[in-house]
């Protein structure tokens, strides 16, 4: 009796030989590829688990001020009304549902129109004259090479920044008001008066005046951080090569600024519609409703002095809705430009 190949002599067959055909029919287990450099999420919720417990507070707190409060936009779709029930928070759901009529009479509103058209000039003279200067501060700044006088012209720029509008409005008025130093020193050599505070047509240059001299100095601790983080050797590589002061300003400082600058503008253009409250509401009496009336104090004015909730809460929705899509559209051109802006692509 021939034998087959694997078998015995005595004509059974070793049992991995009569099971190899099934394993060789069962599928492989593939074993999972691990992205180089990543950690799974387990290993981090540990490693991270103390930095995660400090964030917690101030999730909460952003959750709480922040987030919820946006479920009270639901009035602007109502005829809320605050006294429907025991409380404002359950009158929501005693007022009756209006729909948009709230948002047809938006666009009825000529004075609405007003706010949106003083805020949005506002903005543009701000973005012109204002968005650069602590560019052009910061890099002054940078410039000087003893610490000292560094520290102490960076101090005087910080310190207007903690002073209230309030401060800043009376230091102006004492300035350009029409008692003030200007109109004073005007009378005593024989000319007219002067009151810049009453005047209604140049109150945008002033309000932007205002603003330049509070936050300019503060806004540049951004730009002096990123020209901190900028290699030496690159300086002396331009020295080397020939380059003056400018050429290296323009070919080396402006940039490594231009990240910082591109992600700035996408911010500062999404909070267009945000051109201050507090400034303008102290100015309003002075130079008319008509020169200072923005959507800030536009709906400060309709919600709270005259009661009628619904209607400011359908401004505030649309303003915020813009806002978002102005902050979508300016991160996407900045990507078109090869900057990150605020997130990646």
């Amino acid at each position: 009796m021939s034998l087959t190949a694997g078998s015995r002599p005595d004509g059974t067959r070793p049992a991995a030989a009569v099971e190899e055909p099934a394993a060789a029919l069962a599928p492989k287990a593939v074993p999972r590829k691990r992205v180089a450099g990543k950690v799974p999420w387990r290993v981090r919720l540990r490693r991270d688990r103390a930095l995660i417990l400090m964030t917690l507070p101030a999730i909460g707190l952003l959750l709480l001020f922040n987030y919820v409060p946006l479920l009270g936009n639901v009035v602007a779709f109502q005829d809320y009304d605050p006294y429907a029930s025991s409380n404002g928070i359950t009158a929501i759901f005693h007022s009756p549902w209006v729909g948009i009529e709230q948002f047809s009479r938006m666009l009825d509103d000529p004075e609405f129109w007003t706010a949106v058209k003083n805020t949005i000039v506002l903005f543009l003279l701000q973005l012109v004259l204002f968005f650069p200067i602590p560019i052009a501060l910061a890099l002054l700044i940078n410039s000087v090479i003893r610490p000292r006088v560094r520290a102490v012209a960076q101090a005087i720029m910080y310190l207007p920044h903690f002073f209230s509008w309030v401060l800043v409005v009376t230091v102006f008025q004492q300035i350009f008001g029409g008692a003030g130093i200007i109109a004073q020193t005007m009378e005593q050599h024989g000319w007219g008066g002067f009151d810049l505070m009453t005047n209604a047509s140049l109150f945008k240059f002033l309000v932007t005046a205002q603003s330049v001299w509070k936050d300019a100095g503060w806004g540049i601790i951004v730009f002096l951080a990123a020209l901190a983080a900028v290699p030496t050797d690159l300086y002396e590589a331009a020295a080397m090569d020939g380059a003056g002061r400018w050429r290296r300003m323009w070919h080396v400082t402006l940039p490594a600024l231009r990240p910082v600058i591109a992600l700035l503008l996408v911010l500062r253009v999404g909070d267009a519609l945000s051109v201050g409250f507090e400034q303008f509401l102290l100015q309003r009496d002075a130079v008319g409703r008509g020169a200072s009336e923005v959507l800030d104090t536009y709906v400060w004015n309709v919600g709270i002095q005259f009661g009628d909730f619904s209607y400011a809460a359908a401004v505030g929705l649309i303003k915020g809705v813009i806002g978002i899509c102005l902050v979508l559209g300016a991160n996407k051109f900045a990507h078109l430009l090869g900057e990150q802006g605020v997130y990646r692509k």
